[in-house]
């Protein structure tokens, strides 16, 4: 065991603790400005129909899995963006135990630097405020590639097909979904949006699924002006019934808990269209603390501290 650990951070975008706190929240999400009464109060009802978000408690069951998994050297916490234990708090931690070095992952296998790049001036504001005892941070990127990963999702996807009626399973049309951006965003983006599609790909050759029988489409648009990604799931629900089908499965390949995204937009919202529609509704398991999706974040723990030591010397020669 080294003379001093190392810190992981885990980063997302947190969830308000209460009901009273979603207004805070929202506006906290929105850079300090103000959310309308009226979608408060329909957040808030969101929030209460799924018995509030799990996705703090969530997160931290992950970073637990995931520290057991490394072994002693290392210290993991659950850090989140918008809400507490904020990723300040959480730095200031691993710094109070010894910590120098951390290594930060964002909780979105595809990485954006203009979409998650609050992150990083989080941190660099954190360290900041940390002074002479911040701890050398290192930022894992995209990850989106990564085995673990990627047969984790499979393995929750054939779990869910398998459930299927014996005359479905062969049948039933995927959507591997993404959370929607406005089209000026993801316009700037071009690289993001091949790492969504080349997740949707591999995935469903991992799950041996036929080309024709899966499609990559968008999920909780915003509130915001503007024109968002297309096809929403919601566009897609009615032309499944008129082609044929009797079933459809839903697999978020971008989200990695339950949260509202999740239990909200999915479980409601989605499952209200398909049935709708005339569908038989079904959504795959959250990766969660799936220990392949736990052995995932570990090589991508292991793999930005090898890159980090690996850069050292040539940028102390410098």
């Amino acid at each position: 065991m080294p003379d001093r650990p190392y810190g992981v951070l885990l980063m997302t975008y947190g969830s308000p603790s209460s009901l009273d706190d979603v207004a805070r929240y929202m506006a906290a999400v929105r850079g300090g400005r103000q959310p309308e009464p009226e979608l408060v109060e329909e957040f808030r009802r969101r929030y209460a129909v799924i018995g509030g978000s799990p996705l703090v408690a969530i997160t931290r069951d992950q970073a637990a899995a995931l520290e057991r998994r490394l072994g002693d050297a290392a210290m993991v916490r659950a850090a989140m963006r918008f809400s507490s234990p904020t990723i300040a708090e959480q730095l200031a931690d691993l710094a109070a135990a010894g910590v120098d070095q951390v290594v930060a992952i964002v909780l979105s296998p595809q990485f954006s630097p203009l979409l998650m790049g609050g992150y990083a001036r989080a941190l660099d504001a954190a360290r900041t405020e940390l002074g002479g005892n911040a701890p050398a941070v290192s930022v894992a990127g995209a990850w989106h590639r990564e085995p673990a990963f990627l047969d984790a999702l499979a393995d929750r996807l054939r779990d869910a097909i398998a459930s299927l009626g014996a005359d479905e399973r062969e049948v039933a049309p995927v959507l591997l979904t993404a959370h929607s951006l406005p089209r000026r965003v993801a316009e700037q983006e071009p690289d993001y949006l091949e790492q969504l599609e080349t997740t949707a790909s591999d995935i469903a050759e991992r799950a041996e699924l036929p080309r024709d029988r899966w499609t990559f489409c968008w999920q909780s648009a915003g509130h915001e002006p503007g024109e968002w990604m297309k096809p929403d799931f919601a566009d897609l629900m009615p032309r499944l019934a008129a082609a044929g089908h009797r079933s459809v499965v839903v697999a978020p390949i971008q989200f990695l808990a339950d949260h509202l995204e999740i239990l909200y937009d999915v479980d409601v919202g989605a499952r209200e269209q398909a049935e709708a529609a005339g569908l038989h509704f079904t959504r795959v398991v959250s990766l969660n603390v799936h220990p392949r999706f736990i052995e995932a974040l570990a090589a991508v723990v292991n793999r930005t501290r090898t890159l980090e030591q690996s850069e050292a010397p040539a940028r102390a020669g410098a």
